[in-house]
């Protein structure tokens, strides 16, 4: 898997100014080249499908005076129960909490009461709010912020313009899907322009660590039968059909019937890209940096192989770019 050692200097700590003001490296089989991310229309081609997931992301972290707690989903067999993570306060960051017990209980803002149920990794306990757990995230919650980010952002930073407020299933990200994040309507417009179409998901996101890198566990996802079916027609007019962002990576692969063909499908995946599966679907990836060791770059070596991606994260090095969600941005087209 790719090492590497990431300096400080390279974590991106706020939003750009701009949206869309973030850079672009792109790889592609004849080289690895460096954009702005607003020439992404330029390195596509007409009848090129990108797909984009609309989950948007909710304010997941309801902090308390020592502890945090981050939400991270819904259990797939007891909607009435979640998965969250217990983080110590240290100043502005937070690190793993290593404390907890079955049927201990933490008193939350706005008289709510969290009950800790069973482990389910390391990291995360099964636990169970007695109120609903969205809207009362939406009213005492805030973004979760890892140490790298400065301080706090309003929630409207971690939303992208595809995300969407009214998901049929009342669900969101409990941390953005940043991939798209530098996407503007404007930029979507000369996109469309050019002849490039653009496809929606969902695919909802747990919470992350940035101590410890971890494959995914189930998350909830949404391909509608009109994404499948324009998926498949792309394909089979030798167009590329270009993710964005790694959920929908894992979306799109989870989807992929025997045949070849993508179906409508929904429901909870776990489904893990690796070199050694491979892609059905994808041809290529709009994605952040990744961190090194993650188990994303499983996914990017897969779509990508090991050299190309390689020669594109030491150019990122080398260049400065900027890592995290608030970063720089990467494509990968090798085909």
């Amino acid at each position: 898997m790719l090492d590497f050692a990431l300096p400080p200097a390279l974590e991106a700590h706020e939003p750009p100014p701009r949206r869309d003001a973030v850079r672009l490296l792109a790889a592609t089989r004849d080289g690895v080249t460096h954009h702005a991310f607003t020439d992404l229309p330029d390195l596509l081609r007409p009848g090129d499908l990108l797909v984009v997931n609309t989950s948007a992301t909710l304010p997941a972290a309801v902090r308390l005076d020592r502890i945090a707690v981050h939400f991270s989903g819904p259990m797939p067999a007891d909607p009435d129960s979640w998965l969250v993570e217990l983080r110590l306060r240290t100043g502005r960051a937070t690190e793993p909490y290593a404390g907890g017990c079955p049927g201990e209980w933490f008193p939350l803002p706005g008289g709510a009461t969290l009950t800790l149920l069973n482990r389910y990794t390391p990291r995360l306990w099964r636990a169970r709010l007695d109120t609903d757990v969205e809207p009362y995230l939406r009213q005492y919650g805030v973004p979760i912020r890892y140490g790298y980010v400065d301080h706090d952002q309003p929630t409207a930073a971690y939303q992208t313009v595809f995300a969407d407020a009214l998901a049929a299933d009342g669900l969101g990200s409990a941390e953005m899907p940043s991939a798209a994040r530098p996407f503007t309507p404007e930029l979507v417009t000369r996109l469309v322009s050019r002849g490039v179409l653009v496809a929606p998901l969902t695919l909802h996101t747990g919470v992350a660590s940035p101590e410890k890198d971890e494959p995914p566990y189930p998350e909830r996802y949404d391909v509608p039968a009109t994404t499948a079916a324009l998926v498949n027609h792309v394909r089979w007019e030798g167009g590329r059909v270009i993710a964005v962002g790694t959920t929908v990576v894992r979306a799109l692969e989870t989807a992929v019937a025997d045949d070849g063909f993508v179906r409508a499908s929904q429901g909870w995946t776990s489904h893990v890209v690796t070199p050694e599966e491979g892609v059905r679907v994808v041809d290529g990836l709009l994605t952040g940096l990744h961190e090194p060791r993650s188990s994303h770059l499983r996914m990017l070596t897969a779509i990508a192989g090991e050299d190309l991606l390689e020669r594109v994260y030491t150019e990122a090095l080398a260049g400065g770019y900027r890592w995290h969600e608030f970063g720089d941005a990467n494509l990968l087209l090798p085909r």
